[in-house]
């Protein structure tokens, strides 16, 4: 398990144990999360196409586990917790589940988002149920971030065409 630039950030290589049959991977476990993370309660999977970008994302309450199934993804992350030594950065890595698989972890309060470069299944975990009560946005582009995105004009949902500028959700963060 490797810790990345963003405390609490947890990123877990993921072994596959294979014979003449296949293989066989543990994709989550709860004690690779950190001991104060509550229990996850939900899976989810998200398909989409290559070129579309997903993000960047928020909860303040709630947390994330990810891993990439299938495809390449470009991942972003962004601290936007108050009194996070490292609030305002962000760190982008790339996923790509024919090399290997990475279950991610991302605590409430960073920002998330991934831009596929090949169609992209993402299982996606997280410890609260959705509601809709804990879905926030910062915008992908913003120059804040100094991100640079492998595409330049991505397929956007209008939800996150409309993400707010980080010095917006900086200032209105509770």
């Amino acid at each position: 398990m490797a810790l990345t630039d963003i405390p609490g950030v947890r990123l877990i290589e993921l072994e596959a144990l294979g014979d003449d049959r296949g293989t066989f991977m543990e994709l989550f476990r709860q004690s690779w999360l950190p001991q104060t993370a509550p229990v996850i309660v939900q899976s989810n999977l998200s398909h989409s196409a290559a070129g579309v970008l997903r993000g960047l994302h928020f909860h303040r309450r709630q947390a994330d586990y990810w891993c990439v199934l299938a495809g390449r993804a470009f991942v972003v992350l962004a601290d936007l917790r108050p009194g996070s030594a490292t609030r305002g950065r962000a760190e982008a890595m790339t996923f790509d589940a024919s090399e290997s698989r990475r279950g991610l972890y991302v605590p409430p309060g960073v920002a998330h988002g991934f831009c596929a470069l090949t169609e992209v299944d993402l299982l996606y975990q997280v410890d609260a149920y959705f509601t809709g009560d804990d879905e926030f946005g910062v915008a992908w582009d913003d120059p804040e971030l100094a991100v640079t995105w492998p595409l330049a004009d991505p397929t956007l949902s209008e939800r996150d065409r409309n993400n707010p500028s980080l010095a917006l959700v900086l200032r209105d963060a509770p």
